[in-house]
């Protein structure tokens, strides 16, 4: 008989999102520019914006609405205070977000792969686009999932948080039980990623 595993209280999950400017020419390397985590119920953790470890060349403002003046200090943390914290508040939670490798990236953070759920991965959702060989944006996920949108006028990490959260909270039952029997439920993250898990 297969063994059962029970499903993992509330209290052990944190769902995390990141929003990230450019660097180096033409702005093309992603650095951290705003990261959130929130707790089961969507309550904020932590939400900041974090101080630039190189130049910023590309903003991205039109995307993620982020200004300079957001990225000085007094309004935003050191990158390595910001990775401490992040690192204790993460340590030993199962993750919820989308894209989770990209964020892990640029927090410089591991976590166990089997400690996440992530919604771009998700078979199911991807089956249900019929688009099981590429990742599905957020905002398409919420759209066609939930009928809610969600980015309408800019990137917001907080509100990307929630909304991760949201999709797996519609599907968590069936997600939990599935890997209760030893399965997993996801695609695999991008091996060029491999070095963002555990």
């Amino acid at each position: 008989m297969a063994q059962k595993y029970p499903v993992p209280s509330h209290d052990k999950f944190l769902a995390l999102s990141t929003t990230s400017v450019g660097c180096g020419p033409g702005g093309g390397t992603p650095m951290i520019a705003r990261v959130a985590v929130v707790d089961y119920r969507g309550q904020t953790v932590f939400c900041t914006y974090v101080l630039p470890t190189n130049p910023v060349t590309d903003y991205r403002t039109s995307t993620t609405g982020i200004q300079a003046s957001d990225l000085q200090p007094g309004n935003a943390l050191p990158w390595k205070d910001v990775q401490q914290r992040v690192a204790q508040l993460i340590r030993d939670k199962i993750l919820v977000g989308h894209t989770l490798w990209q964020d892990l990236s640029v927090l410089g953070i591991p976590h166990p792969a089997v400690a996440t759920r992530d919604v771009a991965l998700y078979q199911p959702f991807r089956n249900s686009l019929r688009s099981t060989n590429q990742v599905i944006g957020l905002q398409t996920l919420m759209w066609h999932l939930m009928r809610r949108r969600v980015q309408d006028t800019h990137v917001c990490a907080l509100e990307n948080a929630r909304a991760a959260l949201d999709l797996y909270r519609s599907h968590a039952d069936e997600w939990e039980a599935t890997i209760s029997r030893g399965q997993w439920p996801s695609f695999l993250p991008p091996s060029t990623f491999s070095r963002c898990y555990l």
